[in-house]
């Protein structure tokens, strides 16, 4: 749901406009055949001319479709990967998990529709015969469809927190260990993908107090750099003050000596 500014300032939802269901089907076959040859050019590790389909294939792609969009994004992010463009690579694996998330919310709706109303998620059919049997394909189609959901989901987790990790500093290796952490609690993970998480997993922790370290190192240095500038003019330095660190609060005091 969209929302549109009213007098007063305040907003009201207002439907997403769609194309019809014959208009849809033509921009998706589009994009599909799009994004084979993107697909194409990936295979033949033409990766910046895949970039480039995989983004005609988006602009095809009606923008309410966020699985397919998803799927796009998390494809463009593998082409940064492999030119590595780390930064183009985390903003692509984001931006299809931010499609993730807002298909979600319409997946929950529709299931929680169809529950018999006691919470106990049971699925109520409707209908008999050829009617039925409809409902249960639309289930099934439901499931897959979170399946796949689900699969798009890891590889854009996997392809940021690779991103992130070649990106460094303090930051981006905290968001990698994140994005692992959430990986390592997905269900089916492939075998081989899990055994890179688990490795991730056991080698950021040392990386990142090692990047946090360092930058908060650089900070004190242009802290102390800036102190000793409006300090000059008064014949003292940072050197005058001794910072103390108490080992069982953690906290720091701070003493003067004018002899430094």
């Amino acid at each position: 749901m969209a929302t549109a500014e009213i007098p007063g300032g305040e907003s009201e939802p207002q439907e997403v406009s769609r194309f019809s269901r014959e208009e849809e089907a033509s921009l998706l076959a589009e994009s599909n055949a799009q994004k084979a040859q993107a697909n194409a050019f990936f295979t033949s590790s033409q990766y910046s001319q895949a970039v480039g389909e995989y983004g005609k294939a988006l602009s095809l792609c009606p923008n309410y479709l966020e699985y397919e969009i998803a799927v796009l994004k998390s494809n463009i992010a593998a082409c940064h990967l492999k030119l590595e463009d780390w930064k183009a690579a985390v903003d692509s694996a984001s931006a299809a998990l931010d499609a993730l998330d807002r298909l979600l919310p319409k997946e929950k709706k529709e299931k929680d529709d169809k529950t018999d109303g006691n919470g106990d998620g049971v699925v109520e059919i409707e209908g008999e015969g050829e009617d039925a049997e409809e409902e249960l394909k639309k289930l099934e189609i439901s499931d897959q469809r979170k399946d796949d959901m689900q699969r798009i989901r890891a590889k854009a987790l996997m392809r940021r927190a690779k991103a992130k990790s070649q990106l460094g500093g303090w930051g981006n290796l905290q968001g990698a260990e994140d994005d692992y952490k959430a990986l390592s609690k997905l269900p089916s993970l492939p075998p081989q993908d899990n055994k890179i998480v688990q490795k991730a997993l056991a080698e950021l922790p040392l990386q990142i107090n090692r990047a946090k370290e360092n930058e908060m190192g650089d900070m004190i240095g242009k802290l102390k750099e800036l102190g000793n500038g409006i300090l000059k003019p008064f014949g003292l330095s940072t050197d005058n003050f001794q910072m103390t660190k108490d080992e069982k609060t953690g906290g720091y005091s701070m003493n003067f000596n004018q002899n430094q």
